[in-house]
């Protein structure tokens, strides 16, 4: 996130807004993310583009509701266990243990 601007990626919202409300539109990732108006296109390049990758999947035949899609759905994010989280992650690069 921007701290100067309070803006994230229009694609994080994206993703937050399709797992915790079903639905994605352009206007609701305008809104989660914060953006500044004429960034209608951009945005429905990316929900197209994500679309395209299975994050999410067209509702309607002009492309202007999502849902979460299977890469999302299927992420496996939903039941991780964080309890030995710190035990060879990546933040020990350059550990000496």
């Amino acid at each position: 996130m921007c701290r100067e601007t309070k803006r994230e990626p229009a694609w994080v919202s994206a993703i937050r807004v399709a797992l915790l409300e079903g639905r994605v539109t352009v206007a609701s990732v305008i809104e989660e993310a914060n953006l500044v108006d004429g960034r209608e296109r951009t945005v429905q390049d990316i929900l197209s583009t994500m679309a395209d990758r299975g994050l999410l999947v067209s509702v309607d035949d002009a492309g202007a509701v999502y849902r979460p899609g299977p890469v999302l759905l299927e992420s496996d994010r939903f039941e991780l266990d964080f309890d030995r989280a710190s035990e060879e992650g990546a933040h020990r690069w350059d550990s000496a243990v």
